[in-house]
């Protein structure tokens, strides 16, 4: 995308955006500041389910802030926790009733966020279902550029394959990723645990990247 055409773009966008507040998404980001964000929800359906939990930790440089987080559990309005969801997240229908309202979690993401780019695993869903919540609210979902760590392993895995064998199938799953990029791993689905272990690997591929 050329400058002035991202120039345009950004001014548009501002035009349209439902709550001025919000303006600071579109500022230049801090250099070498990321923001690694994940969600818990009531199920798959990224159409009619809900999110249940947000979990988000800043990356600066080579290093993730780990006591640089955001933790929100949050409450659904109409869907309940399918017990197939439960069993993967443990977040029971009496743990989410005790959460803050949509809205409220939103604007804290937001805030926390600023205008960082987004880091996850499997990022697209995460991303689907904020902006479904986020579009009553600004009119459009998250502008900030997004990286999936699963794309940067596939790539940094495949231009290490033999010129024909790349472009096959990989093991993406994030248990395989963790582990053959050697870096500690935290249970899995809960939010946190699962944003901080896509940091680390982030961190790792974008130095092996660099190397």
């Amino acid at each position: 995308m050329s400058g002035a055409f991202a120039a345009i773009k950004r001014q548009w966008l501002l035009y349209h955006l439902g709550d001025p507040r919000f303006r600071f998404m579109w500022d230049t980001p801090p250099a070498d500041e990321w923001v690694a964000i994940d969600c818990e929800t009531t199920g798959l359906d990224t159409r009619r389910d809900e999110i249940v939990a947000i979990a988000a930790v800043r990356i600066h440089g080579n290093r993730v802030l780990c006591s640089d987080r955001l933790e929100l559990l949050v409450k659904p309005e109409r869907r309940v926790v399918s017990p197939d969801s439960v069993r993967v997240h443990g977040l029971r229908e009496r743990d989410v009733a005790k959460g803050i309202a949509m809205d409220e979690a939103l604007r804290r993401l937001l805030e926390f966020i600023g205008s960082r780019p987004l880091v996850g695993y499997y990022l697209e869903f995460d991303v689907a279902m904020i902006d479904r919540a986020l579009f009553p609210m600004l009119g459009m979902g998250l502008p900030q550029p997004k990286i999936e760590v699963s794309a940067l392993y596939y790539e940094y895995r495949n231009r290490q394959r033999p010129m024909h064998e790349r472009g096959g199938d990989m093991d993406l799953r994030f248990a395989t990723i963790m582990s053959d990029l050697g870096l500690p791993q935290r249970p899995a689905h809960d939010a946190l645990n699962d944003a901080v272990m896509a940091a680390l690997a982030f961190l790792k591929l974008r130095g092996l990247s660099m190397s």
